[in-house]
């Protein structure tokens, strides 16, 4: 329940919810496996609702598109994770410093997630969906006290950070239908 209301918080007020993720003592692999890798097995399941309304949509068209959209998402996180610990290795010097990058990785990324399924499940291509997405910053920038990046890099810090959470699940999902096609 903790988990839930510093997800909603995270995204409503992201420096009251920020707050609220440095006082809860969520370990990372409870939010990954309580709320990340759930909602990817929701993006996944919701890849098949177009089925219900485009009928040019093919079980096997669905069932690809949900691999896609599940593996984008799932090793965006790893590749965020790897490639921020090696721009700012002040940042994981402690398991504790470590943890808190993937939480930070992880709350942002789950924004993402509940907004492609939103996609998903809307009819037709709804574009305040897509503007939501520049909110992520917003949610990025609010969480760098939280991560105790150094003032002089947060601007940095949160342009690498969110360009990277936004445009790897596009890059890694055009990768995959490329193989895939």
């Amino acid at each position: 329940m903790e988990l839930l209301k510093n997800i909603i918080l995270v995204i409503i007020s992201p420096r009251v919810g920020w707050e609220d993720v440095s006082q809860s003592s969520i370990p990372t692999g409870k939010i990954m496996a309580n709320a990340f890798l759930p909602l990817l097995a929701v993006l996944a399941i919701s890849a098949f609702v177009p089925m219900v309304y485009d009928s040019t949509l093919t079980l096997s068209k669905s069932l690809l598109s949900a691999i896609v959209q599940f593996a984008s998402y799932f090793f965006t996180y790893f590749i965020s994770s790897y490639m921020l610990s090696v721009f700012y290795p002040e940042l994981v010097k402690t398991k504790t410093a470590l943890d808190r990058l993937n939480d930070y990785i992880l709350y942002n990324l789950i924004y993402l997630v509940l907004l492609s399924i939103a996609g998903n499940i809307l009819p037709i291509e709804f574009a305040p969906v897509f503007f939501l997405m520049l909110y992520m910053p917003w949610i990025a920038y609010r969480g760098v006290e939280y991560l105790g990046v150094a003032k002089k890099k947060v601007t940095k810090f949160v342009i690498i950070a969110s360009v990277m959470m936004l445009l790897l699940p596009l890059v890694i999902s055009f990768l995959l239908n490329l193989f895939i096609k």
